[in-house]
């Protein structure tokens, strides 16, 4: 169904507001569905506007569910946002494993393909590369040396074949870090480490660092221990000598790798969203929500994070677990997330940002429930920690905060092999597994190509179906080799969840 040439869009059966559709002007009367408002100021594109009365402490309702309350009297027509609604959430909640269900798929399985790389644990890949990752930030400057000069040099001679690429993914941490927090910076290596899209994998340690070698490569998941090298250049002779022969020994064989048809059913994927409008939630966000539904069903797997971003929308999310044991799970995660903000002295209900309000969102819950949309009615099969490898098919929830690089890099580190990335204010940043950005709205898309992989604006101008259909085709045709936007501007990296303290 087209919304085109509407003004306004009320999501749900049950809101008190709708999503204006473009900029609206003070005394325009607006329709929408049955209800005629006549606006006393102007409404941004994708800002709220009222459609009934509301007293101060009476909840503001969109998608179908509360985004906070009232502050102070809103009128038929009024703008609904910072100056008159806030948040309602709270800290930890009791949740009731009972209410979990299995949640079956909307959408059935497709038969799509696309051409990727079958690895020797049976696993598929959309990139063949080769990886270097530093144990430290010592030595960050020297790996990104490496991968540069490697990657010239088999350009030169010619050799790629298969070859993809060779990067260097630093970061600055590995020393200084005591406990859990160094765990976490080893465990989310050894994941990256793992990654099916690294044909091959150098670790470039330093030697001297608490992240020690020896017990990174005893933290690889099982099957990760082949492709990968270590070369510590304290100890070395010729540190850019002795990485070159490790990488060509990789790259000789990776570029014997060709790709092969893939059902669409093996991909791996993660979803995000960042820079966040108040049309992520009618557009992009949806989208990925039916392809995760497909996906699912398709026996694929999906990666969902920013546990944050789901305070005031987890209920739904919850009642899709499989079993009781995975909603606890969920339900431990969410309100463990909290008393880490509590504990702190630190409000639940901190986000949204400057430029998600700027963007017509106005509270966590408002956020929240927009972003939970990307998993669509996929049932809830796991729940996985900081630096896991995604285990089943389904949605996997992921532990991981909500800052773009920290949580799109564990997604990486999970086994997601291609990360869904929506954005209505854009970014250009993305990740070490191609990061498809799927814009919210047609201006940015217009504005930024250089960023902006698909419009999701498509949805509300030709119908859902013509979306699905169109960004089911471009995520296989990016699957299978095509560059996103963020590859084709070198725009990769990763970042570690820092949580403890440094000596």
């Amino acid at each position: 169904m087209s919304t085109k040439g509407q003004a306004a869009l009320r999501i749900h059966a049950d809101d008190t507001v709708a999503v204006a559709l473009r900029a609206l002007c003070a005394g325009e009367t607006v329709t929408v569905g049955q209800v005629a408002v006549t606006l006393t100021e102007p409404i941004a594109q994708g800002h709220k506007l009222a459609l009934r009365s509301h007293e101060p402490g009476d909840p503001v309702i969109k998608f179908g569910a509360p985004i906070g309350r009232a502050t102070a009297p809103i009128a038929p027509g009024a703008h609904v946002h910072v100056d008159n609604l806030v948040t309602a959430l709270v800290g930890e909640l009791g949740y009731d494993p009972a209410s979990a269900r299995s949640a079956l798929t909307q959408r059935p399985a497709t038969a799509l393909t696309w051409q990727g790389y079958r690895r020797a644990d049976g696993r598929a890949a959309t990139r063949n590369e080769i990886w270097i990752l530093p144990t430290v930030g010592c030595v960050g400057p020297t790996a990104e040396t490496i991968a540069r000069e490697a990657m010239e040099r088999h350009q030169r001679a010619g050799r790629e074949g298969g070859l993809d690429g060779i990067h260097a993914f630093t970061h600055p941490h590995g020393c200084s870090q005591l406990g859990d927090d160094l765990a976490g910076t080893r465990a989310l290596l050894a994941g990256l480490a793992a990654n099916p899209n690294a044909a091959g994998v150098l670790l470039l340690g330093l030697g001297c660092e608490s992240n020690q070698l020896g017990a990174l490569v005893d933290s690889l998941p099982d099957g990760a221990r082949a492709k990968v090298r270590t070369l510590a250049t304290q100890s070395a002779g010729d540190e850019f000598a002795e990485a070159a022969a490790l990488i060509d020994e990789m790259a000789e064989q990776a570029a014997a790798c060709r790709r092969e048809t893939i059902p669409f059913g093996e991909l791996a994927v993660g979803l995000k969203c960042g820079g966040s409008d108040g049309f992520s939630g009618l557009t992009a966000n949806p989208l990925l929500g039916r392809f995760s539904e497909t996906l699912a069903a398709s026996g694929g797997r999906a990666i969902l994070t920013e546990i944050p971003e789901i305070f005031g929308a987890e209920q739904p999310l919850l009642e899709r677990s499989t079993d009781a044991g995975v909603f606890q799970s969920a339900a431990d995660l969410i309100n463990g997330f909290k008393r880490y903000y509590l504990d702190q002295g630190l409000p639940v209900s901190e986000n949204p940002s400057p430029g998600n309000i700027a963007g017509g969102i106005t509270t966590l819950e408002e956020k929240s429930l927009g972003a939970v949309q990307k998993g669509g009615r996929a049932p809830l099969v796991d729940v996985i920690g900081y630096g896991a490898q995604v285990r089943r098919s389904g949605l996997t929830l992921l532990e991981a905060p909500g800052n773009d690089a920290v949580s799109s890099t564990a997604l990486a580190a999970a086994g997601a092999t291609l990360i869904l990335f929506t954005t209505g204010r854009g970014t250009p940043l993305g990740f070490p597994v191609p990061t498809v950005k799927v814009a919210s709205n047609s201006a940015l898309a217009v504005a930024k190509p250089h960023w902006i992989d698909f419009d999701a604006a498509l949805a509300l101008d030709e119908g859902q179906d013509v979306a699905d259909a169109a960004f089911l085709e471009r995520v296989c045709a990016l699957a299978s080799g095509e560059l996103t936007a963020a590859e084709r501007s070198g725009n990769r990296a990763i970042a570690i969840w820092k949580r403890g303290v440094t000596l």
